[in-house]
């Protein structure tokens, strides 16, 4: 059951995305020829207009076919120097409004993240805690580096700002920390009533590419808390900061990639995003209806800002090659060679599939672990 709602709820993201080029290519006249979720052997399909709308076998994707796959073909066929397309082809319309519909999918993916946290914002939800009183990690584990205690903190002390922003839990702590590997942060404490401030330099966990202090919980004794819930107009406003601080959050995890992270963790593959979907719907549906809702809403809309930021990197076969390839267009005022593009084609394929494999070798350390445990 976990697994089945785990690939209708990644269906449903890859289903707004695919929307996005489909609409924006309607917009522009551009003939859609197929519209599918998920890909491989077509297992349900209806014509209507001139579009195939269908129901593949492997749920974890989709696709839009526009027309020009056969202009682009003949192009190659031919050695010609450009693709001679039609009006309601992909590659028969101005450059820009070609970009925009590349663009459109990641733009909603951004839209569904703004939406989700909106809802978030206006729900609210329990969740639970620890106090923000910190015990030394070093002393829990002796093979553990603690850049607290370089820093001056001791254990029992209690965190009570970092960086200027006020903690009043444990769960606080861990998200000012975990987004600043290898910084400076500024950390305020009450030690038995007295005001100090230290300046601690964190730490990177390679395995997943987030900072860290070298704090554990002092008192294990968990604590519930009640996020604050937002009225209508500030919750929109709260969803666009939220949405805005997971982009930025997202491009810095893609360049730890190139820092030391460990690829295979950091990197999940299809099957563990349709368990972790899943495991949070379970979960949080264990614990209440509007917990489990906002659960979904909070893990779906992190997936779908990596599913944009993936996209808008200037990869071959990805949504930003094709923006990155029509603003040259637009530019120097001519096509760039169809060779060119199929033969970058070629360079995409092999990042992607290179990263599906490190994906998948993830997964399965991930699912092996998991079995031995349980």
């Amino acid at each position: 059951m976990k697994w089945l709602i785990g690939i209708v709820l990644l269906g449903f993201i890859v289903f707004f995305h695919e929307l996005g080029h489909f609409l924006a290519a309607k917009l522009f006249g551009v003939t859609v020829e197929s519209f599918s979720l998920g890909f491989g052997p077509i297992l349900v399909h209806r014509t209507h207009g001139t579009t195939d709308y269908r129901l593949s076998l492997i749920p974890l994707g989709g696709y839009c076919g526009m027309k020009g796959e056969k202009e682009f073909i003949h192009a190659l066929e031919t050695d010609s120097r450009s693709i001679d397309a039609a009006r309601d082809s992909l590659y028969g319309i101005h450059p820009l409004k070609r970009a925009v519909i590349g663009g459109a999918g990641p733009l909603f993916n951004i839209l569904f993240a703004w939406i989700a946290f909106v809802v978030i914002a206006l729900s609210g939800y329990r969740y639970n805690s620890y106090t923000p009183t910190i015990t030394l990690v070093d002393e829990v584990d002796h093979s553990i580096h603690s850049a607290a205690r370089d820093a001056g903190l001791l254990t029992g002390d209690t965190i009570t700002r970092i960086n200027g922003a006020p903690i009043s839990d444990f769960s606080d702590i861990i998200q000012a920390v975990a987004p600043h590997p290898h910084e400076t942060l500024t950390v305020t404490v009450d030690r038995h009533g007295e005001t100090l401030t230290f300046a601690v330099y964190t730490d990177f966990d390679a395995t997943d590419g987030s900072g860290k202090i070298g704090v554990h919980v002092h008192d294990p004794t968990p604590i519930v808390r009640e996020a604050e819930r937002y009225p209508f107009f500030p919750a929109l406003w709260h969803g666009a900061l939220q949405t805005g601080q997971s982009i930025a959050l997202t491009f810095k995890g893609i360049a730890l990639l190139f820092q030391g992270v460990q690829l295979r963790t950091a990197i999940s593959g299809p099957a563990r995003i349709t368990d972790m979907l899943g495991g949070a719907a379970t979960e949080g549906f264990a614990s209440g209806v509007r917990n489990g809702v906002v659960h979904i809403l909070e893990l779906m809309a992190l997936i779908s800002v990596s599913l944009f930021a993936v996209n808008m990197l200037p990869i071959p076969i990805l949504d930003g090659s094709m923006i990155l390839a029509a603003c040259i267009q637009t530019i120097t005022r001519r096509q760039i060679h169809p060779k060119v593009l199929y033969y970058a084609q070629f360079v995409g394929l092999a990042v992607i599939a290179v990263l599906f494999v490190i994906g998948l070798t993830g997964d399965i350390t991930y699912f092996f672990h998991a079995f031995r445990e349980g």
